[in-house]
C-alpha cells in the first residue's frame, strides 16, 4: 500500500496508489500533479502537505498528497475514478482514526489502560509459556549432538547423581540385573530421545568372543525435552 501518514496523522495518498485506483500510467499522474503544484504556487496555495520523494538519481519516484490536493488533482478526472480515489481515502482515514485514537475523558483513559493491563497479561503469560522451550533451544544449541548424562547435566544446569536419579525415576535409563552400567530404555530410542555409544572391549579372555559396552546418550531432542519438563517441574 502506498499511503502514508504524516507527522500530523494528515493521511495522505500517493501517485502511485492514485494510478492504480484510477487505471492510469504513473508517469501521467506525475504529470498532472506537477500541472496543479504549478497552477496552485502562482495562485499562492499552502502545498505543506505535497510531498515529493525522489529516487538515487534525483529523478521523482512519486508524490504524496492530502485529501484536499487529491480532490483537487480529480476534479479533471472522470466520476467513477474520483470516486474510486475518495472512497479508499475515506478508508484510510477511519484507518488513522483508530490507530491514533486518543482518551477524551478519564473513564476512556482508565478503559485503554485496562485494556493494555489485559494484553500485557496476555504477553506475560506467553513469555511464561515459552520460556522453557528457548531455553531448551539455548542448551540444544550449545549442546551439538548427542553427549553424556554427565555432559547433559552439566548443559541442565544439574548435578549428574541428581540427573541420573531422575531418569530412572523417569524410565529413561534403567540397570539390568547385576550389572553396573545404565541402559536406555527402548521407548526413548524410539522417540529419538535416547541412543547408545557402543564401545569395543577386549574380546572375553576365555572364549575369545567379542564384547561391546553400551553408554546410554542423550540426543539433541531428548536435550530439549529434559530441558522443558525439567523447566515445569521446577
Amino acid at each position: 500500500m502506498n499511503t502514508i501518514v504524516a507527522p500530523s496523522n494528515t493521511v495522505t495518498m500517493s501517485s502511485r496508489e492514485i494510478a492504480d485506483l484510477t487505471g492510469k500510467q504513473h508517469k501521467d499522474v506525475i504529470r498532472d500533479i506537477r500541472v496543479m503544484r504549478k497552477a496552485l504556487a502562482d495562485d499562492g496555495a499552502d502545498l505543506r502537505h505535497l510531498q515529493e520523494v525522489k529516487d538515487g538519481r534525483d529523478y521523482t519516484a512519486e508524490f504524496h498528497l492530502d485529501r484536499v490536493l487529491t480532490e483537487t488533482l480529480l476534479t479533471g478526472y472522470s466520476i467513477p475514478l474520483r470516486h474510486r480515489v475518495v472512497t479508499r481515502l475515506s478508508e484510510l482515514e477511519n484507518v488513522s482514526r483508530q490507530s491514533v485514537a486518543i482518551p477524551q475523558s478519564l473513564p476512556e483513559a482508565l478503559r485503554l489502560a485496562a485494556d493494555l493491563a489485559d494484553k500485557n497479561g496476555e504477553l506475560q503469560r506467553l513469555i511464561s509459556v515459552q520460556a522453557p522451550k528457548v531455553a531448551a533451544i539455548n542448551r540444544l544449541a550449545a549442546a551439538g549432538g548427542a553427549i553424556c548424562i554427565t555432559d547433559a547435566a552439566k548443559q541442565l544446569g544439574l548435578a549428574p547423581a541428581r540427573l541420573f536419579a531422575w531418569l530412572e525415576q523417569h524410565r529413561w535409563i534403567f540397570r539390568r540385573h547385576g550389572c553396573k552400567r545404565w541402559v536406555a530404555y527402548q521407548p526413548r530410542i524410539t522417540t529419538g530421545h535416547m541412543t547408545h555409544k557402543v564401545t569395543a572391549l577386549k574380546p572375553d579372555p576365555e572364549t575369545g568372543i567379542e564384547r561391546a559396552a553400551f553408554d546410554p546418550m542423550v540426543t539433541p531432542k531428548g536435550l530439549t525435552r529434559l530441558a522443558e519438563l525439567l523447566q515445569e517441574a521446577a
